[in-house]
């Protein structure tokens, strides 16, 4: 295996200390920086960990002075906003500059959730009836559009925004909902229908010969009984509630007769409508009749040790190394010039 120089992209605020210190790791913001960083390092690397917040200036001069071989992209957002990390990504393929994840077009389509849903639709790809509504204007909800119906972000990621009360019955209700998110989320509203049912993740991996990895699945069968069982940012994000409800996720068990080979095939042809590349998760609701829905793609998933896009990989035969190597060769792998 080829050592390679490796520039770790990463917010600023993100950067893990090194050394340690006695400082935890498991809890910390910077933990899948650490594990990022500390495994690549394992494998032999040269690896140069960079701090990026709002100035391109110290990526380019990163580039020119050390002359990496391939930039591993931990970037979620830049200058604050969340997709202007496709322009980052965009820039590393303006200074030729191979790197691990996903391109700048995949980026932009699955981050446009009504943009990346109609593109579902031309590819009959099935998902919950939707509509949007822009910054500034009152929900006027279409009669087809029957409760109960779900409220979130049209563009954020991460469940941001995203709680019990994000499920609404009535129109009061989901007026008030859409001012939330407009207000407190500061983005447009994507309303939802419903589908109650279960959790479901896909991770794939490649960029024009996939690997899909197994289905895993967000359990929540602990939580209060009259509490849906739906990722919000408590469920996501919060340790301790995480502990409390006995959250965790794993792979999908007592899945229908060929249902777990459909939902990955599902995922496979969502990755491509989109164009995606490098690795994504592909998330999906599953009704008690068995109906899959999509709900997206996300580009550049949670990638820690530990978590459930590493955690299937192991499923799969990959260790965090072997993870992590697969990632850089797809990486060197992808040809921004012939993927039009």
């Amino acid at each position: 295996m080829k050592r390679l120089r490796i520039l770790v992209l990463m917010h600023k605020d993100l950067v893990p200390p090194d050394p340690l210190n006695g400082q935890e790791v498991a809890g910390a913001e910077w933990k899948t920086e650490y594990d990022v960083v500390s495994t690549l390092r394992k494998l032999g690397h040269d690896v140069k960990p960079l701090g990026v917040k709002s100035d391109l200036e110290v990526l380019r001069s990163a580039i020119e002075d050390w002359k990496p071989h391939i930039a591993f992209n931990l970037l979620e957002e830049f200058d604050g906003v969340a997709v202007y990390d496709q322009n980052v990504v965009s820039y590393l393929e303006l200074l030729h500059v191979p790197y691990t994840g996903c391109n700048p077009r995949g980026l932009m389509l699955a981050r446009d959730k009504v943009l990346s849903k109609k593109l579902f639709s031309f590819h009959r790809i099935p998902f919950p009836d939707f509509m949007v509504v822009p910054q500034g204007r009152a929900v006027k909800r279409p009669k087809w559009l029957s409760f109960p119906l779900i409220v979130k972000s049209a563009t954020e990621e991460a469940s941001l925004g995203i709680s019990q009360a994000s499920i609404v019955q009535d129109d009061d209700k989901l007026k008030e909902r859409v001012e939330f998110i407009h207000e407190s989320v500061g983005t447009g509203a994507l309303i939802e229908r419903y589908i109650e049912g279960r959790e479901l993740y896909v991770g794939v991996m490649g960029n024009g010969h996939v690997h899909v990895l197994p289905v895993w699945e967000l359990i929540m069968d602990q939580l209060p009984e009259d509490a849906r069982r739906i990722a919000t940012e408590r469920v996501k994000w919060s340790r301790t509630y995480q502990t409390k409800y006995g959250i965790r996720s794993g792979e999908a068990k007592n899945l229908p007769e060929g249902k777990a080979e459909e939902i990955q095939h599902l995922a496979k042809r969502v990755y491509r409508a989109l164009g995606l590349s490098g690795y994504a998760r592909i998330d999906v609701r599953m009704d008690a009749a068995g109906s899959v829905y999509v709900l997206e793609a996300n580009p550049n998933p949670q990638i820690a040790h530990d978590e459930d896009f590493s955690d299937s990989a192991e499923k799969a035969g990959y260790t965090y190394k072997d993870l992590l190597q697969e990632l850089l060769n797809v990486g060197l792998r992808w040809q921004p010039a012939k993927a039009a």
